[in-house]
């Protein structure tokens, strides 16, 4: 699914009036149908319904739901912020339209026309819409801020009316609203963490846009199941083991075993040809019991990684000077693309210059701290996406950023993931992920290998959280249901 910017959402409407064909005004009738088919679904609404409309065709979309409204049997009132200037042709026709219907309309001209507001009412936020470049100001900030104060359920059209759709919002009047009924895809704004509270449930409402105009445009992306299904490989009948790599992971310490056991059995249900686990000799036996199927390296021994097809370091390795001597020497061993992910981005955080070193192509998975220790503090969400943009760019590797909607960065390319719930929130996810993504690493190329994998560790926290509680999940959970994760792309 496509995230597109608000002069490529404009567009695509201009794209379908001009190719369905159809009139602007029949197509906001048609958005305003089915933001209103949702809404008459809801138990809650009956009456008490105020509707606040700006003069742009956000607002045009809340007069012709007040219309439709009254058609259906509901006593809406219409409120219109009110500057002096006309508003645009379609809102100009919908306001027309609806004043034969009803006299309830009334033109917010300062803050004493503002009407009470309770907590049973039902508000249509419809005052800006997904074309706002410019933070509010003056009387749309005060109407904004008694909408908030009145907590009522806000059914915003669109957009939270102050929420940008490309950029941050972050310090800005915005609409707190319970429901946002937007139009056709899903926008960058409702999958970034700040906004959190102001978007309330996303609903992806169809208005027949054509579909087509995807086509001619570049932008980021949510990954889907769809695309996921476009790069999964099924199995030749007659494959061996030879033609799905040899993994090596280098992870564990006093300590921390288990997650060097975690992130090796996660490789082995990825798929790995064969998987080889680094590991100090005191525990060999640990890991012949626990995993019989993965081979070990002795940490303490002088290895050569040269006849692995792709390897995986960081997952409790600990961060004192042999472990940084540890992944520096994997850095000179290997030269193809790796997995960095823990203990290892720790290390290379307190050695910069390391960054140069990093094999192109390669995949490093830090959460939000260990983002920041990498490249810096960032002022909100949307900087922070530019700025892994940047530095992958930079130095020619991948960045998975994790969280709800990880973002991988690939140079200049922004992908959103979809899957993945709160059960994740959990020590151990992040270290059965870099054994996930070892092994596709073997199989895949790297941004392949990234977007399968990401995909594929939330699905299998999805499918695991229709058993467990998301508060009960842990890792080791995660690991069993990878194999019903990838069932779910035959």
């Amino acid at each position: 699914m496509k995230l597109l910017s608000p002069q490529q959402i404009h567009e695509w409407d201009a794209y379908t009036i001009e190719h369905e064909p159809i009139a602007s005004i029949d197509l906001m009738e048609r958005a305003a149908k089915q933001c209103t088919g949702f809404i008459l679904d809801q138990q809650s609404v009956r009456n008490g319904i105020k509707i606040f409309c700006g003069k742009g065709n956000n607002g045009g979309d809340g007069l012709a739901i007040a219309r439709q409204l009254i058609d259906a049997g509901m006593q809406p009132s219409v409120y219109i912020l009110e500057f002096g200037a006309k508003g645009t042709d379609d809102f100009q026709t919908n306001l027309a339209r609806l004043h034969s219907l009803t006299t309830d309309i009334y033109f917010l001209q300062s803050p004493e026309f503002f009407p009470a507001i309770g907590e049973s009412d039902v508000i249509i936020d419809a005052l800006y819409g997904s074309g706002l470049n410019r933070p509010l100001k003056d009387l749309s900030v005060q109407l904004v801020e008694h909408i908030n104060r009145s907590h009522a359920t806000v059914f915003a059209i669109d957009v939270p009316s102050g929420m940008f759709i490309d950029k941050s919002s972050k310090g800005y009047a915005v609409i707190k609203a319970a429901h946002t009924l937007t139009f056709q895809s899903l926008k960058l704004c409702f999958i970034v963490a700040e906004n959190a509270e102001f978007f309330g449930e996303v609903h992806v409402l169809d208005i027949g846009l054509l579909p087509e105009f995807l086509n001619t445009v570049n932008c980021n992306e949510l990954v889907t199941l769809r695309r996921i299904k476009s790069i999964y490989k099924k199995r030749n009948v007659f494959s061996h083991k030879g033609n799905f790599g040899h993994a090596l992971i280098i992870a564990g310490n006093k300590g921390k075993m288990g997650a060097a056991i975690m992130a090796a059995k996660a490789c082995l249900r990825s798929g790995a040809g064969l998987t080889t686990l680094n590991t100090p000799e005191i525990f060999l036996q640990t890991i012949h019991s626990a995993i019989p199927e993965a081979m070990c390296l002795l940490r303490e021994a002088e290895n050569d990684y040269s006849k692995f097809t792709s390897l995986g370091i960081g997952p409790g390795i600990g961060t004192d000077e042999s472990s940084a001597e540890m992944v520096l020497q994997a850095f000179e061993k290997f030269s193809r693309p790796m997995v960095i992910d823990a203990d290892a981005l720790n290390i290379i955080s307190q050695h910069k210059d390391w960054l140069n070193k990093i094999p192109k192509g390669s995949i490093i998975t830090p959460h939000l701290k260990e983002f920041e220790r990498l490249f810096g503090k960032t002022n909100n969400d949307f900087e922070k996406i530019s700025c892994a943009l940047e530095m992958s760019k930079k130095y020619s590797f991948i960045i998975v950023l994790k969280g709800h909607y990880s973002l991988i960065a690939s140079n200049e390319e922004a992908y959103f993931n979809s899957t993945g719930n709160a059960g994740l929130a959990k020590g151990g996810s992040g270290d059965v992920l870099t054994g996930m993504l070892t092994a596709l690493l073997s199989q895949y190329d790297p941004l392949q290998a990234t977007l399968l994998g990401v995909y594929l560790h939330g699905l299998a926290a999805d499918i695991t959280s229709q058993t467990f509680a998301v508060e009960s999940m842990i890792a080791d959970d995660i690991v069993d249901h990878i194999s019903d994760a990838f069932l779910e792309l035959q």
